[in-house]
């Protein structure tokens, strides 16, 4: 993991490999560029010139792009790279203060990523405040993750060249006890939605629901999390039939992982439940060709609370949260769960399978009435529930959906400021007609237009009565197929557990219902 210090240190007499510095598009509409606030020693370095160099060598200020040019004469670090961070505030060059923190961090994770095999870079970018200490930390830090465990060395394949190794935010005081908390919860935070990544990139053949469930048992032990694992006995015992249904094609058992994170001075209870998929074939209703590939990241959504409710431990926040890790394989074979097949869930509800390949659902309707039972004040599941969902968004947004407005609302705006995207997504009552079943209590599937909406409206089905709830269907953002951008790496990105630690953080302070 790179380590992230701070330092009070002049630019020019620091020993690194290189210095950053943030560049932006001038704020009055022409083609100049502008120097960033904390790169103002570098500038000097250059007589005042590093925004004419800059423009000579093409670089034109938008946000994450990199130019790298040798340092001035006398400093110790031999490189400059300057970064992109759009169009410069107004009031950006006197203040410093109202550049967009998600510009800041996207702009430290392309610097982070350009500095793949240095060993050391001082980071002069516009630092106001802790809280910009922070989001650049945590953009530097989500930025340098590199998924190199299966790789020769443990060095990136194509560069042959191992993460940047520390980070060091210049004009920020040690021992300022603001500075160095925003810097505590950035590291806490990167470091568990970096293990998030590394679950979702694990190779599906190392990966399993009992290999997860012991990697959760390991942390719940390291930072005092009580851990409960039902296995397919005990699942069975209690009459998990969705769980168990996924589950049932494949040679690797499900299970069900209870993550408690308690404080005592909490007056809150949050409850997290994530889909926890290991791998999805589709079942017997398989998968075409060219979808398969990449369905080692259908546990994105358990990923992604496991994540969360130890970044909660670590941050210590005054709210008790438990997370509900919904984990199963989806396989094809003799014992496989079929298309027409009746499954008994967790809260006595029958639901006729009609698609095997809708299973998320499934998974995610035992674990929901299981968080149910204990009457937290709030709900909040994540999965990688849909392609519909994609269709809708995209692929750099997630969905939310809602029992309650302002629930539904504070989510988006939460997500917002840690810099996720986001958009609030309707539960239309028209779409429930769909799943009426001639057999069962409900079907797993409905209506093909707005199948997004449906799986919403399915899991409403299994939240305890007057209980809060959302769904975050995170199919689009949650694996990037595409080339790295800003602070996201190709493959596993961690998605919604910023979200989901930001809820917590909010829920403590009684800021959020």
């Amino acid at each position: 993991m790179t380590a992230l210090t701070l330092s009070t240190a002049a630019a020019s007499g620091l020993r690194a490999d290189a210095i950053v510095v943030g560049v932006a598009k001038s704020p009055k509409g022409d083609k100049g560029l502008v120097v960033a606030p904390g790169a103002e020693a570098v500038d000097k370095g250059y007589g005042g010139k590093l925004a004419a160099v800059l423009e000579t060598l093409g670089a034109s200020g938008a946000e994450g792009e990199v130019t790298k040019l040798p340092a001035p004469s006398g400093f110790k670090a031999p490189v400059v790279v300057a970064v992109g961070l759009g169009t410069a505030p107004e009031d950006g060059q006197d203040k410093g203060t109202a550049f967009d923190a998600e510009a800041l961090r996207r702009a430290a994770g392309a610097a982070a990523r350009a500095l793949s095999g240095a060993k050391k870079a001082a980071f002069a970018l516009p630092i106001a405040d802790a809280a910009d200490a922070g989001t650049i930390g945590e953009g530097a830090l989500l930025g340098a993750y590199s998924f190199d465990a299966y790789k020769e060395n443990g060095k990136n394949a194509k560069n042959g060249k191992a993460p940047l190794a520390e980070v060091v935010l210049l004009g920020c005081k040690p021992r300022d006890k603001a500075l160095k908390a925003a810097v505590e919860r950035a590291v806490a935070v990167t470091e568990e939605l970096n293990r998030a990544r590394d679950l979702i990139n694990t190779p599906p053949n190392d990966l399993n629901p009992e290999s997860f469930a012991a990697v959760a048992q390991a942390a719940a032990k390291e930072h005092g999390i009580k851990v409960q694992v039902l296995d397919e006995k005990a699942l069975t015992k209690g009459g998990y039939g969705g769980i168990l249904g996924v589950g049932a094609g494949s040679a690797a058992a499900p299970r069900l992982v209870k993550l408690s994170y308690t404080s005592s001075k909490a007056s809150k209870h949050l409850a997290f439940v994530g889909k926890g998929i290991t791998y999805d074939s589709g079942g017997i209703s398989l998968k075409p060709a060219g979808h398969n590939e990449t369905m080692k990241c259908d546990m994105s959504g358990a990923a992604a609370v496991f994540a969360a409710v130890v970044a909660a431990a670590r941050l210590g926040l005054e709210v008790n949260v438990t997370g509900w890790l919904a984990l199963a394989e989806n396989m094809p074979s003799g014992s496989a769960t079929r298309p027409g097949d009746v499954l008994r869930m967790y809260s006595g509800k029958t639901v006729e399978v009609l698609n095997t390949d809708a299973e998320g659902r499934l998974v995610l309707a035992d674990a929901l009435w299981a968080a149910s039972e204990e009457k937290p004040d709030a709900i909040v599941d994540v999965a990688t529930l849909t392609g519909a969902m994609m269709l809708a968004l995209g692929n750099r947004l997630f969905g939310v959906m809602a029992n309650d407005d302002a629930f539904r609302t504070a989510i988006v705006e939460a997500a917002e400021e840690v810099g996720e995207d986001s958009w609030p997504m309707p539960l239309p009552e028209h779409l429930r007609k769909g799943m009426d079943s001639p057999t069962a209590d409900i079907a797993n599937m409905g209506e093909r237009m707005g199948g997004g909406l449906v799986a919403g409206l399915f899991l409403r089905e299994f939240v305890g009565e007057g209980i809060t709830w959302a769904h975050l269907d995170i199919a689009g953002p949650a694996f990037n197929e595409a080339a790295p951008f800003g602070y996201t790496p190709k493959g596993g990105t961690g998605t919604a557990v910023r979200t989901l630690v930001r809820l917590a953080e909010l829920t403590a302070a009684g800021d959020l219902g």
